[in-house]
């Protein structure tokens, strides 16, 4: 009916919708949030700002899952979860999720990322050839999420459009 009344002239209402926030979930395979967590931890300085647990289901499991475990990074905030037992099998690679950090060091943040566990991928290209212009690298977590850190690109002055 909607699409009629456009149709014949009419002005269709829709709600304004202003989202807030965006929260990327990052899931890993059971039980392997509280490693991840830890890992973003110690590779890119995360700080956890609260988590939510799934109550204890079996008696071989040793520690409860992770619902939802929020983590502060670069302003941002993302979300680790465990997979449910009910849930389908997640595959990580070849989502196309790529999460990118900006940094002055790009150098000294992959070797941080790679000595909390992650590996790194090709090498640090500059200009042209990388993202946003500036200095990049690529690692892959121990959870298979891609990681691209860069520069900041330099600031072209006097261009005029």
């Amino acid at each position: 009916m909607a699409q009629q009344e456009v149709q014949n002239g009419g002005a269709e209402k829709t709600a304004t919708v202003k989202f807030t926030a965006m929260k990327p979930q990052l899931i890993v395979e059971a039980p392997k949030a509280v490693d991840a967590v830890q890992f973003y931890k110690t590779a890119f300085g995360a700080v956890e700002a609260g988590r939510t647990v799934y109550p204890k289901g079996k008696a071989e499991q040793e520690f409860p899952h992770i619902l939802s475990a929020q983590l502060e990074l670069a302003g941002s905030t993302i979300v680790v979860s465990d997979i449910a037992d009910s849930a389908a099998p997640v595959k990580n690679e070849g989502t196309g999720c790529v999460l990118c950090l900006e940094t002055e060091d790009v150098e000294a943040a992959i070797t941080k990322a790679v000595g909390a566990g992650a590996v790194a991928e090709g090498e640090i290209t500059e200009g042209d050839g990388a993202c946003y212009g500036g200095r990049v690298g690529k690692v892959k977590d121990p959870y298979g999420y891609v990681w691209l850190i860069c520069s900041a690109a330099k600031k072209c002055g006097g261009v005029e459009a």
